[in-house]
């Protein structure tokens, strides 16, 4: 169940606080909407992996679908030669 509170609830931000933990993030509304969202770092660093990681994805599919891509067989070599 999603922890949602007030933004207005930071006056006593050590009970906020307390609310954070892996895998379950305070949502912080204001105005009745909402805004703000505070993660534990452990979900923050997953995150930024994963966006990290989506965006050399997209650069590779990019370049196999302008420059062609390799087959398995050239892939196999390229790793033998690695190895």
């Amino acid at each position: 169940m999603p922890v949602i509170k007030p933004v207005s609830d930071l006056r006593n931000w050590t009970e906020v606080l307390q609310d954070i933990a892996v895998g379950s993030p305070v949502y912080l509304t204001k105005n009745g909407r909402r805004r703000y969202v505070i993660l534990d770092i452990e979900d923050y660093e997953k995150t930024e992996a994963s966006i990290r990681l989506m965006g050399e994805l997209f650069k590779g599919r990019k370049a196999g679908e302008e420059q062609g891509w390799e087959t398995i067989e050239q892939a196999s070599q390229f790793q033998n030669r690695l190895f």
